[in-house]
């Protein structure tokens, strides 16, 4: 079994009728480890909506060439390239296999593909057996291949057409395994330092090492055991997979059958509160902890790159502003909560993600406490800080949602309970403190979501970004309520 590892990857899907399974695949490689971000043709949309892929992601999918939600930071598709790992194009049509065959940019997606390094470019085709035989779709993968691109053969099975043959989308599982086993085997990276500021970089990219190629990449087809195993798998049905894997977009798919809008965040104002609060005990020391604001930092970006107006107010940390993020700075939890109660009758969603100091010097000393003043003891007395989530939750309109954050050291999920009702919350995020991949930190997380339905999910250990996309989903279901 291949260990877990973040990576960043490039989901591209052309016009065919397994389309359809790029939902379950997103999924999949999101679960595998993937920051996944997607790319369609304008004929895969005829089969599978972008907006599907869009929810899943959380990222907006890019069909057109000049499609306004990703024209960020000038050469978007240079920005994309720069970002992934890999880019893996499944299902790709013989239309599409042609036109990267030979260079043709008249899709985002060819286009994309061509800025991406040959070695680093995964192509899984997808067509009947007569198509994929053809010795045009042969001499297409043959130039590919030479170029030092990876293609993923097709399955044999069931096909669109009624017929049994060579041509099907390998199964998922399949694709999932030679991406790991591709995502494990490459060590020359994209200098992070060449991202622009405005882009999202991941994870995957620090950790890497970084050398420069040497020489021209040469034919690395992925390792032909891994891809033997992949395609001879037995064939799997879409309910089995479902069955499987628990696939739980089921209220995409429904929204999308009933015709209703899923891009629910666009339009909404969203109020996110990270980091710690520095509460002063005089010119030179406060009392602080060990907030980093990853967490608040991440359901930010998110939700900017979901539609949502944000407004992010952040205690002191060292954390660039995610892209389409309105920041406001403060150090101390009354400056956090006079930055917040503004927002009171505005924000349509409000997450307190910061860790806001309980307690606060009675009386700030100018200048620096001297030793010789105080002696071998100083005691200090503290008062409490205003409750930032108490206020919402009793100024707080219909139709708001309020989300607060419970870092607890023991009975989490009791605490977490008690914290929702007392602060008149809909959601509670409860993680431990002192744990290995929870709380303070790290980039990982391990959270429970707890709602006021009295329902609560828990999850495993998983980066903050797949955290926040776990929250921001839960916050959702609000909106349809």
């Amino acid at each position: 079994m291949i260990q877990q590892q973040r990576f960043n990857l490039l989901l591209g899907v052309s016009g065919s009728i397994a389309a359809y399974k790029a939902a379950q695949l997103a999924r999949d490689l999101m679960r595998a480890g993937g920051e996944v971000r997607a790319v369609m043709t304008p004929s895969a949309v005829q089969f599978l909506p972008a907006l599907t892929l869009e929810n899943l992601t959380r990222y907006p999918v890019a069909v057109g060439m000049f499609d306004a939600a990703v024209q960020s930071g000038g050469s978007w598709h240079i920005h994309l390239a720069r970002w992934c790992d890999v880019m893996l194009i499944a299902p790709c049509s013989a239309a599409t296999l042609g036109k990267l065959a030979n260079g043709i940019c008249d899709t985002a997606l060819t286009t994309l593909a061509l800025a991406v390094p040959p070695a680093s470019l995964l192509v899984a085709p997808a067509m009947d057996t007569e198509m994929w035989t053809h010795p045009a779709t042969q001499r297409n993968v043959d130039i590919l291949r030479s170029y030092g691109v990876r293609i993923i053969p097709p399955a044999h099975g069931d096909l669109a057409s009624g017929f049994t043959g060579e041509g099907r989308l390998p199964e998922l599982s399949a694709l999932v395994e030679v991406v790991l086993s591709v995502i494990g085997e490459t060590t020359v990276q994209h200098n992070p330092e060449q991202h622009p500021a405005n882009e999202p970089q991941q994870h995957s990219r620090e950790q890497a090492q970084v050398q420069e190629p040497q020489t021209p990449p040469e034919q690395q087809p992925a390792p032909e055991e891994e891809v033997r195993r992949a395609v001879e798998r037995p064939d799997e049905t879409l309910q089995d997979a479902i069955d499987a894997r628990k696939f739980d977009v089921e209220l995409e798919f429904e929204a999308l059958k009933s015709g209703k809008t899923l891009n629910t965040w666009k339009g909404k104002t969203v109020v996110i509160t990270a980091g710690p609060t520095y509460e002063k005990i005089d010119d030179v020391r406060f009392i602080g902890n060990y907030s980093s604001g990853k967490m608040g930092f991440a359901l930010a970006e998110q939700a900017a790159q979901l539609g949502a107006k944000v407004q992010l107010i952040s205690g002191p940390v060292a954390l660039a502003t995610p892209h389409g993020v309105e920041r406001t700075n403060v150090e101390s939890a009354q400056q956090m909560y006079d930055a917040v109660m503004p927002h009171a009758d505005t924000a349509d969603v409000f997450i307190l993600a910061a860790a806001v100091a309980d307690y606060a010097p009675a009386k700030k000393h100018d200048g620096k406490i001297k030793k010789s003043d105080t002696g071998e003891t100083m005691t200090i007395e503290l008062q409490q800080t205003p409750d930032i989530l108490a206020a919402l939750g009793r100024a707080r309109r219909s139709g708001q949602v309020l989300v607060g954050f419970a870092l607890e050291s023991e009975q989490v999920q009791e605490y977490g309970r008690e914290k929702l009702q007392r602060k008149n919350c809909d959601m509670i995020v409860a993680n431990a403190a002192g744990k290995p991949d929870s709380g303070f930190g790290g980039d990982n997380n391990t959270i429970s979501i707890i709602t006021k339905d009295g329902s609560m999910r828990s999850f495993p250990p998983m980066s903050k970004h797949e955290c926040a996309r776990e929250i921001l989903g839960a916050v959702e279901r609000f909106f349809a309520t």
